[in-house]
């Protein structure tokens, strides 16, 4: 589920997102995460409406879709799970919250944050960032392939490398130990969505 793992909102592409998500799957993802947050993302009703659209189109070709840190949107869209940050809700208190077959994804940068997530038992987490980006303004200094390596050689829970990933060192991110990448603009952004995604997926298969 982990190695081609795509994040997307309206606020990340200047097209369609629901053209870019059929191009994403078409070229070969294998997980998706809505992620509606930010300067000029869609609110209130745009927001569910967009997020009724990508899941229909997820389960249509059996890619898991993922919620971010959005609880309440998470069950009105019957998502498959939720990824949450550390300063968001406690793993423990979320399980309360949501259904018990939810997905659960959570964000670390260091491996004390790794080792505690894999003792929550939450089913992937996040690590990064890997490199530095510009997607997210308020993201941590990039942990580098040692940081990630570090945290791969400390726990056994599964883990998908995120920030600042492209078509370049994506592959550099798995022989560093993680089971997958996350990406946002490297697709999102892309002239050819589907030639990224696929390019991305055959690197990462080989």
């Amino acid at each position: 589920m982990l190695k081609l793992y795509f994040i997307m909102g309206s606020q990340n592409t200047k097209s369609d997102p629901v053209d870019i998500l059929k191009a994403a799957i078409a070229g070969g993802i294998t997980c998706f995460q809505y992620r509606e947050k930010g300067e000029h993302a869609k609110v209130g009703l745009d927001r569910m409406n967009l997020g009724l659209n990508l899941r229909k189109i997820c389960r249509e070709h059996n890619i898991p879709f993922i919620v971010n840190d959005d609880i309440e949107l998470a069950i009105k869209l019957d998502a498959d799970g939720i990824h949450v940050g550390q300063d968001d809700i406690a793993i423990d208190q979320l399980r309360k919250l949501i259904p018990t077959h939810y997905i659960i994804g959570l964000s670390t940068s260091t491996v004390e944050e790794s080792l505690i997530a894999e003792q929550l038992n939450v089913n992937y987490i996040g690590v990064g960032p890997v490199y530095e980006t510009a997607t997210k303004s308020d993201a941590l200094q990039p942990i580098g392939l040692n940081g990630l390596q570090d945290i791969r050689e400390k726990t056994t829970i599964p883990i998908v490398g995120i920030g600042g990933i492209n078509e370049n060192n994506a592959k550099l991110v798995i022989e560093h130990g993680a089971d997958g990448v996350a990406l946002i603009s490297a697709i999102s952004r892309a002239e050819n969505p589907k030639r990224v995604a696929r390019y991305l997926r055959e690197t990462l298969d080989k």
